[in-house]
C-alpha cells in the first residue's frame, strides 16, 4: 500500500539549493527497492519515492546531492497553461483562443481559431477539457480505423487517458490506450502515435518487422519522435 503526501520544502528549513518554496511529493511504496527522484512535469513538482523502511532523511540527502539537477529541470518546465478565457490552446498544433460567452448553451464548440464555451465562468475549464478529450477521441478513433484497415487488424477497445509518461500503449488483448493530450499536437504527430500502436496489433514488440509496418503506415516517424521529445512535456502543462 502506498502513502502519498505533498508538501513544500522551504529553503530555510532544509539547506537545499532549490527554488523557494519547492513543491515535493513524498511517495512511500512497498514496491520501491531504493530511494528515487524524478520531476513530475504536469504538476511541476519534485517526486521522491521511498521504500517502506526508508526515512525522509534519505530522501533529503538525495535531494541535496541532485539539487542542481532538480533546479535546472524545474526551471526548464514550460509555463502552466490554464484552460481559462482568453488563453491560447493548441488544437492539431494550431493555436485556438478560449472564448467564453455566458449566453451560449450546450458543450464547447470549435470555431475558426477559437474554442467557444458558454455557461457559468466557473465551469469553463471543465467544459474546455471535456471538449479537448472528446475531440481527441474523435481524431484518434478516425486514424485508428484508417491504419487498422490497412493492416487488416481491429482494436478490441480504444481508451483515452491522462498519462504522464506514455503517449500510447497496446495491451496483449488488443486494447489501445492514448493520451488525450495528443489532440494538441500537430495532426501528423498524432497520426504517428496512432500508427505506432496499431502496428502493435500485428507485432507486439519493437522488432524490425514492427518498424517496417510503422514506416509503411506513416512517413513522419523520425520527425514525430523528435517533436514529442522536444514539445511533449509542454502538453503536460496544459489544464
Amino acid at each position: 500500500m502506498e502513502q502519498n503526501v505533498t508538501e513544500s520544502v522551504p529553503l530555510r528549513a532544509h539547506p537545499l539549493a532549490l527554488p523557494t518554496p519547492t513543491p515535493v511529493r513524498w511517495n512511500r511504496s512497498a514496491r520501491a527497492r531504493r530511494v528515487s527522484l524524478r520531476i513530475d512535469p504536469r504538476a511541476g513538482e519534485v517526486v521522491v519515492t521511498l521504500p517502506m523502511r526508508s526515512g525522509r532523511r534519505a530522501g533529503l540527502q538525495l535531494l541535496t546531492t541532485h539539487a542542481a539537477w532538480v533546479k535546472e529541470r524545474l526551471a526548464s518546465l514550460a509555463p502552466a497553461v490554464p484552460l481559462s478565457p482568453g488563453q491560447e490552446v493548441n488544437l492539431g498544433g494550431l493555436p485556438h483562443v478560449i472564448r467564453h460567452d455566458p449566453a451560449l448553451r450546450g458543450p464547447a464548440t470549435l470555431a475558426p481559431g477559437a474554442i467557444l464555451v458558454g455557461g457559468d465562468g466557473e465551469f469553463v475549464a471543465r467544459r474546455v477539457a471535456d471538449f479537448l478529450r472528446a475531440e481527441g477521441r474523435r481524431r484518434i478513433c478516425e486514424r485508428v480505423a484508417v491504419h487498422a484497415a490497412r493492416l487488416g487488424v481491429k482494436a478490441k477497445r480504444i481508451t483515452l487517458k491522462d498519462t504522464r509518461s506514455r503517449w500510447g500503449s497496446c495491451a496483449p488483448d488488443g486494447s489501445l490506450a492514448f493520451s488525450w493530450r495528443l489532440v494538441m499536437a500537430p495532426d501528423w504527430v498524432l497520426d504517428y502515435v496512432v500508427a505506432h500502436e496499431v502496428a502493435h496489433l500485428r507485432e507486439l514488440n519493437h522488432s524490425a518487422r514492427f518498424w517496417t509496418l510503422v514506416t509503411a503506415l506513416t512517413p513522419d516517424r523520425d520527425a514525430a519522435q523528435e517533436w514529442l521529445r522536444k514539445n511533449g512535456p509542454a502538453l503536460l502543462r496544459v489544464g
